[in-house]
């Protein structure tokens, strides 16, 4: 073959070459991203913004002073200063940080590259649930926007990658309290006379357990859920009494909550094939701190830090609120919710707990 054949067949071959990768580029995705995400369901301990998007709802966190420990200082639609527990425990791990559901920018690839956030300020195990929201997503209503979200999933890389993109997620799952506070607890709601709390709970745990069984069959294997903390000591729970102290009759109901959770984990991880469920319980923890804030820095543990000068309860933290001097200081928020400092404590603990170590790489 002459010099000048040579250099013409390379010439083709280079041709060739460069339209099969225009080709091959040009092809639709079919891939999922190699990193493992999570999927978090759940209520405003886990919001990330999805009420924000539900205009009507009444439990929105889309105002200031919501969010001015995180990022630019602007609301998140985190329902506390900062960072929730799922993000310090999911930075932790290495997993990136799943964007709500409702954010206008969520698309498939964004879906695989960071999973989502579900869960609702105001959600519950329970339908009915903080009704009185008028907006919000029950757990059911999570779970069925994510079948959704796996009919996306299946269009864009095909039902054999789907399948095993959702089954090696993790899948974070914190509700319940809301069941308690904003039903069973309020006389306005039919479950506050149609129940004792025996059997009251009994109807969350078996709710529970259909739930997590319908969310096993869509290939979630890896299962933690976040367990109650010590309710009756919330600061709208405290101020509620007489004296100013917990309410021991709401803590006892998380307590018992959360021993039939352990157990329900525990049968769940035994006869669903291929899953691992796990409970993290910071119950004594959170109560040890709240009993206890000196020993964690704190200076107090009964009063919001941001409130409207001496009215109480204010429920929600607005403009018109005065801030506490050192946010670092006070274990709660607002009249429901931890500070910053507080979830980075109980996720410690939970990581902790639970012997969790960094996977998708170096922990941030």
């Amino acid at each position: 073959m002459t010099d000048q054949l040579m250099k013409r067949t390379n010439k083709k071959l280079r041709m060739i070459l460069a339209m099969l990768m225009i080709f091959v580029i040009s092809l639709p995705s079919r891939r999922c991203s190699s990193a493992e995400v999570q999927f978090i369901f759940g209520d405003s301990l886990s919001d990330v913004g999805n009420n924000n998007y539900l205009t009507r709802s009444l439990a929105r966190a889309a105002l200031p002073w919501y969010g001015i420990d995180f990022g630019n200082g602007m609301p998140t639609g985190r329902f506390t200063n900062g960072r929730t527990i799922a993000d310090i425990v999911g930075d932790y791990l290495g997993l990136p940080r799943p964007p709500a559901f409702l954010d206008p920018s969520l698309d498939a690839d964004m879906i695989l590259e960071n999973g989502v956030n579900y869960a609702s300020g105001g959600g519950g195990i329970l339908n009915e649930t903080s009704s009185l929201f008028i907006q919000r997503f029950s757990f059911s209503k999570q779970i069925d926007l994510f079948k959704g979200t796996q009919e996306m999933i299946r269009m864009k890389i095909g039902p054999e990658a789907a399948h095993k993109f959702f089954t090696g997620a993790r899948y974070v799952v914190c509700i319940g309290s809301n069941d308690f506070i904003n039903n069973y607890l309020l006389p306005v709601y039919a479950d506050s006379w149609t129940y004792t709390g025996d059997s009251f709970l009994n109807y969350l745990i078996t709710t529970l357990e259909s739930q997590l069984r319908l969310l096993h069959s869509l290939g979630a294997r890896q299962i933690t859920f976040f367990g109650l903390g010590p309710m009756g000591c919330i600061p709208l729970q405290r101020i509620l009494t007489s004296t100013g102290e917990c309410q021991q009759s709401t803590n006892k109901l998380a307590q018992g909550f959360n021993k039939a959770a352990i157990q329900l984990f525990k049968d769940l991880s035994n006869t669903l094939p291929n899953s691992s469920f796990v409970f993290g319980d910071g119950y004594d923890f959170f109560l040890e701190i709240i009993n206890q804030p000196e020993k964690y820095g704190f200076s107090n543990s009964d009063s919001p830090c941001c409130t409207i000068g001496k009215i109480r309860p204010t429920l929600t933290c607005t403009p018109l609120s005065t801030l506490c001097k050192d946010r670092s200081k006070y274990v709660f928020w607002d009249e429901y919710h931890p500070t910053d400092k507080t979830n980075e404590l109980m996720a410690n603990q939970i990581i902790k707990n639970l012997g969790y170590k960094p996977i998708n790489g170096t922990k941030k």
